[in-house]
């Protein structure tokens, strides 16, 4: 488990429900419109919203976005994205709750140098400590998180030189920032892998865990498919890099990232985090796909249930075509839907039955009544 920390009144990690969070997509100067997006996407369920910060005056008007935001009775963290303006995250850094910083151009030179001596290498990790000393005073002194995040694509020619634009490199450049921010005793770090390539995704960051436990380190971790593009692609590749590492006990917030209006991603997220036991958000249903045996309509029966039983967060509930392997398969849902003859449905709570032969007519107005006399019991 990962050590808990802060953003704003916002716990991550340390057993903390695995927090959703997307990024606006509007200019950061138009106040108006980020604040008007960024109470749409909390509507939609995000939980820290992140916006771009690329030089000064952006980092600046993050006050203002937050100061109308808080007038609006929304009290959600904000977390501002950099990459090659040190002195805009050290601004950000008093007035958001997190900034993002990216390893890879933050604060590594990018000279066109190809190889670096031992010697040359060291100096430079040197320099990143002496750069990053001022921002990681400012968000000691504010108590505002920071996340290291790393992106595929864009590593230094430090690493480059001696990792290449690999997995080992984006652990490794990660686990190097994290260093320097232990050395200065500064401990409200988040770290992320990201790639558009899901095994890229995976792979870097199973490495990066395995080597922060190693040194000894339990940072929280955010999960995310960069550029997932849109449509089913982009659900589909999130689901797979986000999902795969869930599974492993790897993260502690997710964004999913479409190219679409970001309240899209918020139900993707709750859907991936309830896909594998995460976070439970809603019901869960038990399907079969039905075969020549099934006696019913049960595609329809399927989408009368769910409407009926939306309310019932956390219930389990089976939808099987017929007795042969139904009961079976749906063994550890809370109720059961069962087809038990031509048009006749019968009920179940667990493994037990509970009412038989039921008309299809009636039997989801039936089931929904059941659960609901069962749970106020």
């Amino acid at each position: 488990m990962s050590r808990q920390i802060h953003i704003g009144k916002l716990t991550l990690g340390g057993g903390a429900p695995v927090r959703v969070q997307s990024m606006t997509n509007t200019d950061t100067i138009d106040t108006r419109a980020t604040v008007e997006q960024a109470l749409r996407m909390v509507e939609a369920g995000c939980e820290l919203v992140r916006i771009t910060a690329p030089d000064v005056k952006a980092a600046e008007n993050l006050g203002r976005i937050k100061e109308e935001l808080l007038k609006r009775g929304c009290e959600v963290p904000l977390v501002a994205d950099i990459h090659f303006n040190p002195r805009a995250a050290e601004v950000a850094a008093t007035l958001v709750e997190k900034v993002r910083v990216n390893p890879g151009n933050y604060t590594d030179r990018n000279t066109g140098k190809l190889e670096f001596t031992e010697q040359e290498y060291n100096d430079e990790l040197k320099r990143i400590g002496e750069r990053m000393a001022t921002l990681i005073d400012i968000c000691k002194a504010h108590h505002t998180a920071m996340r290291i995040g790393t992106n595929h694509g864009s590593l230094s020619e430090r690493i480059m030189s001696r990792y290449g634009n690999t997995p080992e490199g984006m652990a490794q450049s990660a686990i190097e920032f994290a260093r320097v921010c232990e050395e200065q005793d500064y401990h409200d770090l988040v770290f992320s892998m990201k790639a558009s390539n899901v095994k890229v995704m995976v792979d870097s960051t199973r490495l990066f865990v395995q080597k922060m436990h190693a040194l000894g380190m339990d940072y929280p971790i955010h999960l995310g498919v960069t550029e997932a593009g849109d449509g089913m692609q982009g659900r589909l590749k999130s689901a797979a890099g986000i999902g795969a590492l869930l599974l492993d006990g790897i993260g502690d917030t997710v964004r999913v990232s479409l190219t679409e209006d970001p309240e899209a991603e918020m139900p993707i997220a709750y859907d991936i985090l309830q896909a594998v036991g995460a976070r439970i958000t809603q019901p869960e249903y038990i399907a079969c796909p039905s075969c020549g045996r099934t006696q019913y309509d049960i595609q329809t029966a399927l989408r009368e249930i769910k409407e009926k039983t939306k309310h019932l967060v956390g219930v389990k509930i089976g939808v099987m075509g017929c007795i042969v392997n139904g009961p079976g398969e749906m063994a550890d849902a809370d109720y059961g839907y069962v087809g038990s003859g031509h048009g006749k449905i019968t009920l179940y709570k667990g493994k037990e039955i509970v009412k038989r032969d039921i008309d299809q007519r009636d039997a989801v107005d039936e089931l929904v009544k059941f659960i609901e006399n069962d749970r106020k019991i």
